[in-house]
């Protein structure tokens, strides 16, 4: 027994679906990596960031032992 409206529940037509009601969106797969990547850099930036300013906090440390 088929039930109008309900169709799609049969299955077999994902590529048609994904050819024309989901074109041009950002695939779960695709959000996941593209926040990956992000995350990536963003936790690479902080660590070089806070590296740095360990850096400049010894290096002023040490100027203000010369005087």
């Amino acid at each position: 027994m088929k039930l109008p409206g309900f169709g799609w529940l049969a299955g077999g037509h994902d590529r048609q679906l994904a050819a024309t009601t989901y074109a041009g969106c950002e695939s779960a797969t695709e959000r996941a990596a593209r926040k990956r990547r992000t995350t990536h850099r963003t936790s690479g930036a902080d660590k070089a960031a806070a590296r740095g300013q360990a850096w400049e906090e010894a290096d002023r440390n040490r100027e203000r032992r010369r005087r």
